[in-house]
């Protein structure tokens, strides 16, 4: 009976620690980059008031559309800060959508490289419908 109940408090501890993260999803489909710099502020802003509180935090950006430029070599053009990111904060992801890709990629006649930071979801939209059902709170900035 102590294991059943160990196991069942040692189950609750965990979730309760897994709510304790802190999970943004933020939007980015514009190559403008005013707009790819102000999500890069948000990605940032929001890390540094969750590390200041001692609290974690988990964010992804999602990129479809135009704002898939964002992640392709010699069109970003924030591609230095992408890069900085991913060096300093373990806890932001870049999202590419493969059908954005995939679009861009024929329209070239060539396959468009991606930047070493990203990681291909088969659907931009869809990747952020997931994420608010997994209960992600979602920005587009």
């Amino acid at each position: 009976m102590r294991s059943v109940i160990f196991s069942i408090a040692l189950l609750f501890a965990a979730s309760a620690s897994a709510d304790d993260v802190h999970r943004v999803v933020l939007h980015l489909d514009e190559a403008d980059p005013a707009r790819q710099n102000l999500v890069l502020n948000n990605a940032s802003n929001i890390n540094k008031y969750y590390q200041d509180k001692g609290e974690e935090v988990e964010i992804e950006i999602v990129t479809y559309g135009p704002g898939l430029t964002m992640l392709i070599p010699g069109k970003s053009p924030v591609a230095d800060r992408v890069k900085s990111i991913s060096q300093n904060f373990d806890n932001v992801a870049f999202r590419a959508c493969a059908n954005t890709h995939r679009k861009m990629s024929k329209k070239a006649g060539k396959a468009i490289s991606l930047m070493p930071q990203a990681a291909m979801v088969p659907s931009g939209v869809v990747h952020l419908i997931q994420r608010q059902e997994e209960g992600w709170s979602y920005v587009r900035p």
